[in-house]
């Protein structure tokens, strides 16, 4: 397959975002986008589409961004002292990191997406390009609701996130918190089935497209949005097994796992949707998650360390341990050469492991990595949905209304190395996600938040190893004694309280009818 090359489309959007994008959202009367010289032609339907991927390779949205809030999970702790990553981890309000950058990146999304939505159906277009350009918007429109209403809305104490359509009048703009978050979820299921309908399933695309969104990625996030909102009514889990069976018959499990995070298999039938990235721009979490200074080699920035817990998660045999992550000891190969892994610098003296293979062929530097340090880019895409989550989101719907999940399960199990299991329960569908999906944007707090366990999880103390280090009678280093040590103290997670986070404080200040969440 060929090589994706960041200078297509994805570059391209960026270009758009930067010039073409102001042209056509040119705003007029406080705001409303202009018609006048723009909805004419196939090229603004495209440009506008185009248009829709300016923030992909934002530091605060694909590089770091929501995984401070996967490292408030009991999985990954902040590797190097970082005191606003110190304040998330323990639910403490805190504007300081980038996070903060989602919720009027999304909220410019959406506007985007409206804008679209509103205009491109009565444009004089073929009915390709009107149905690809529209898909594209219901689905991100869709996609940028559900990227931030889990974090920030419940069902009732606080409320879901702003909602606001393509059919809001622009003085209404500033519109108030539904009362549920239960409310965005329909609405973005809505969106996905419409955006299933109008997209052409990924083999359609054409590689020239790839990483556009299609046809059962839309229906994997509706299954997703349904799993989400059957916390709230139960009959969403039956809507989740429904459009994970659209999913399923149009993906498969490469054989070995750690095959998964090869740039080679960027676009295998494992695939649904991920950051598209590049040596020349993109995603940086690959170099966010290396180990601090690159061990004097290339500039990691030493965040979202794995923890023992994690480690111990996983049973004897279990092949994705060892790709998931390194621990002192293991042989690794990084550029170039092959080495052992040890950190002095790492909190938890771990790293995880799934993003590495870019940084392993020996000219990966301006090669398969971007050679700017500090834009730590590669050419390994990012996975968000991979088939072996939607799997499992069929398993957990089974199981949780007391039916059979194994055959979901055990594909994932048996991929794994391991014997399949009999009658699985919750306990064993919680153990297959966190072993399955570590280190990913794949919502562990959002997990023990949703299954009502994170206050027992986070009540204990996280753990990691310290290495100290010895000279061998050639004068090379070596490990001398690696000790397990206490990282990160027990934290006190209230239910009622830090079940969502904070919105950030200067989306507060900017609204008149935006309500913090209560306790923050």
């Amino acid at each position: 397959m060929k090589k994706f090359i960041y200078k297509g489309f994805v570059l391209a959007a960026l270009s758009l975002s930067l010039t073409g994008c102001d042209e056509f959202l040119t705003h007029e009367q406080e705001g409303e986008p202009s018609v006048s010289n723009f909805w004419k032609v196939e090229a603004d339907a495209i440009a506008a589409a185009n248009g829709l991927y300016f923030w992909t390779a934002s530091e605060g949205i694909t590089g770091r961004g929501m995984m401070w809030y996967e490292n408030a999970s009991d999985d990954m702790v902040t590797g190097r002292p970082q005191s606003g990553a110190a304040n998330i981890k323990n639910f403490v309000l805190d504007n300081t990191r980038d996070v903060k950058e989602n919720w009027p990146v999304m909220y410019q999304l959406i506007k985007k997406c409206n804008d679209m939505i509103k205009n491109i159906p009565s444009m004089n277009i073929s009915e390709k390009v009107k149905n690809e350009t529209l898909g594209q918007a219901y689905f991100l429109r869709g996609w940028a609701y559900l990227w931030l209403a889990p974090y920030y809305g419940d069902n009732g104490t606080n409320g879901g996130i702003p909602i606001v359509t393509e059919n809001t009048p622009w003085a209404e703009i500033d519109q108030p918190r539904p009362k549920s978050v239960s409310d965005n979820y329909k609405f973005c299921i809505a969106d996905f089935e419409k955006a299933a309908e109008l997209l052409p399933l990924f083999k359609d695309w054409g590689e020239d497209n790839y990483g556009r969104p299609h046809k059962t990625a839309a229906w994997a996030y509706a299954a997703k949005a349904s799993l989400y909102n059957a916390q709230y009514d139960n009959t969403y889990y039956q809507k989740t097994i429904d459009f994970c069976d659209k999913v399923i018959p149009h993906h498969d499990l490469l054989p070995n796992y750690a095959d998964v995070f090869k740039m080679t298999n960027n676009w295998s039938p494992e695939y649904i949707w991920s950051w598209t990235s590049s040596n020349e721009d993109g995603s940086k979490l690959p170099g966010v998650m290396l180990e601090n200074k690159g061990w004097g080699l290339y500039n990691g920035w030493g965040y979202f360390m794995p923890t023992l817990e994690l480690y111990r998660e996983f049973e004897e045999g279990d092949k994705r341990r060892a790709v998931t992550m390194l621990v002192p000891g293991d042989k690794f190969t990084f550029l170039g050469n092959e080495r052992t892994y040890y950190s002095t610098e790492s909190a938890s003296g771990m790293q995880f492991n799934k993003y590495m293979d870019p940084f392993r062929p020996a000219d990966a530097i301006g090669t398969t990595v971007n050679p700017n340090g500090d834009n730590m880019t590669t050419d390994l895409s990012i996975p968000l949905i991979r088939f072996s989550e939607v799997l499992l989101w069929k398993a957990e719907a089974l199981i949780w209304q007391g039916k059979n999940g194994d055959e979901p399960l055990n594909r994932v199990r048996v991929r794994a190395g391991l014997a399949p299991k009999t009658n699985a329960t919750k306990a064993d569908l919680k153990h297959e996600r966190r072993c399955e999906l570590a280190g990913e944007l794949s919502g562990r707090h959002l997990d023990l938040v949703r299954w009502g366990d994170a206050q027992a999880a986070y009540s204990k103390p996280l753990h990691g190893y310290k290495t100290t280090l010895k000279k061998d009678e050639n004068g090379q280093i070596q490990i001398d004694k690696v000790t397990e040590i206490e990282i990160w103290a027990a934290r006190n997670f209230n239910p009622s309280v830090n079940h969502v986070m904070p919105i950030p404080i200067n989306e507060i200040a900017k609204s008149n009818n935006l309500v913090q969440n209560k306790g923050y």
